[in-house]
């Protein structure tokens, strides 16, 4: 069982960046609730997470994204996500989050789709 590492960085324009990696499963999804409602509580919208570290997501983690969406998208903001493993999309996928979120390759498409 690996471990599981969230970090909060600020990129350019006003985009925060989350990355994550190892396993994000029921154990770990409170310390990604916990950056994610870090972000919001300073009135950073405009995030950014990054998957390139993420080997495992459970439905746990999953229900984080989902449960920061609204207030996100309620105050002009978005969550976009790149950096995804194929296994990790496909999980993804499988649930229909690609037609709610924009899922990118590399963190500078989704920087740029920020900048729009």
């Amino acid at each position: 069982m690996s471990g599981f590492a969230v970090t909060t960085n600020s990129c350019e324009d006003g985009v925060s960046k989350i990355s994550v990696s190892g396993y994000l499963d029921a154990h770990t999804a409170p310390e990604l609730e916990k950056a994610f409602q870090t972000l919001v509580n300073d009135g950073e919208y405009k995030i950014l997470v990054d998957f390139e570290g993420l080997d495992y997501i459970s439905s746990a983690g999953l229900g984080v994204f989902m449960g920061f969406i609204e207030e996100v998208r309620s105050n002009s903001g978005d969550i976009k996500m790149c950096s995804m493993a194929t296994k990790i999309y496909k999980v993804f996928d499988l649930l229909g989050f690609p037609s709610l979120y924009e899922i990118f390759d590399e963190e500078v498409q989704a920087l740029e789709k920020f900048r729009e």
